[in-house]
């Protein structure tokens, strides 16, 4: 039997010899480069271990959950990841450490080596929900393209990717489903019925207010007619008539899933909503960490290159700005937070549809 030691276990000579760079070993890598190295090889690392707990929590959302003790290891896993992340961030301090001049000696020699060439970010991206059509353009290249080799055939990181795809629906369409499938009480269609009147009413309640409150007749009817555009708006999109171009279908599981996130914030005190909210919060953590490592990042390389073009022919910060901004995943639950309404103007739940 093989002997079990530190060193052995956690493949420690293995690991501290592959920090060359582009030689043969480290006698050509100095100080800045090393840590250059080291850092985004430990970033890989950790979206090694994000990978491996949203591939965990999509696997068990796919399963039909009709209890909610099960959705807890699937909040455990977002959570590791959303620290994961949290973590992440510390290191972009570690590389500013490196002043311009520094990592400009050895810049030049990554060109045209790109982070965006990082397969496990994009596997991350893909398992969550990310869609090509939302992806920001890079030239006249879609984002597979630019992660082959050069004269265009595929590549390690490619071939990942498209393995990533293979494998299956993404986070969020097992998420979408299982919210679909949430039970409420009474139909999707009447609680959105009643939760659009009491929306309603709680507008015309706050206008009142403002009639009393001396407001001048021109504000009252332009805050009106405001009002009365959001209603229309809001409706539509509970009533998912938002996407003309859906079916039937896409629209009556759009339905479900938004009436599903409302009625677990309006009656998060029901004992059975307990974990199904706190899914819900995780899943919005998680992302919100994502968003907010992205502009930790943008804004490392800002302080390091300034605005320069990125070594693959990116933007550089004008891009890494814009996915920050524009990458957003689960953007029904973040919606859902401009519709929540106060406890007491929440409907009130009809104890004869408990058991139905």
């Amino acid at each position: 039997m093989k002997e079990t030691n530190y060193w052995n276990y956690l493949k420690v000579e293995e690991l501290l010899a592959l920090q060359t760079g582009l030689g043969e070993d480290e006698s050509g890598v100095g100080n800045d480069e090393l840590l250059f190295i080291v850092v985004h090889q430990i970033y890989e690392l950790w979206f090694k271990l994000i990978l491996r707990e949203l591939t965990f929590a999509r696997n068990a959302l796919s399963e039909d959950m009709p209890h909610d003790h099960r959705v807890a290891p699937i909040v455990r896993s977002l959570r590791r990841a959303i620290v994961i992340f949290e973590q992440a961030n510390q290191h972009f301090r570690v590389i500013e450490t490196m002043t311009t001049r520094d990592f400009l000696d050895f810049r030049d020699a990554l060109t045209p080596a790109s982070g965006f060439q990082s397969a496990q970010m994009r596997e991350v991206e893909i398992l969550l929900g990310l869609e090509d059509h939302e992806r920001i353009s890079l030239g006249n290249r879609c984002f597979k393209d630019a992660l082959k080799s050069a004269d265009g055939t595929p590549s390690w990181s490619s071939r990942r990717v498209e393995a990533r795809i293979a494998q299956g629906p993404s986070f969020k369409d097992c998420l979408y489903e299982w919210l679909s499938r949430l039970p409420i009480v009474g139909t999707v269609d009447g609680f959105i019925g009643d939760y659009v009147r009491a929306i309603r009413d709680e507008n015309r309640s706050r206008a009142q207010m403002l009639v009393e409150c001396g407001l001048p007749p021109d504000d009252i009817e332009r805050l009106a007619a405001r009002r009365r555009a959001d209603e229309s708006n809001v409706e539509a999109y509970l009533r998912a008539q938002d996407d003309p171009e859906a079916d039937m279908a896409t629209r009556a599981k759009r339905r479900a899933v938004r009436a599903a996130l409302l009625y677990i914030e309006s009656y998060r005190e029901r004992p059975e909503l307990g974990w199904p909210r706190e899914l819900i919060e995780a899943v919005l953590d998680f992302e919100q960490a994502f968003v907010i490592w992205r502009q930790r990042h943008a804004r490392m390389v800002e302080r390091i290159i300034g605005r320069r073009v990125g070594t693959g022919g990116s933007s550089g910060v004008d891009y890494l700005d814009e996915t920050a901004l524009r990458y957003r995943v689960f953007s029904d639950l973040w919606a859902a937070r401009s519709l929540l309404l106060r406890k007491a103007a929440v409907p009130t739940l009809d104890p004869a549809l408990e058991d139905r």
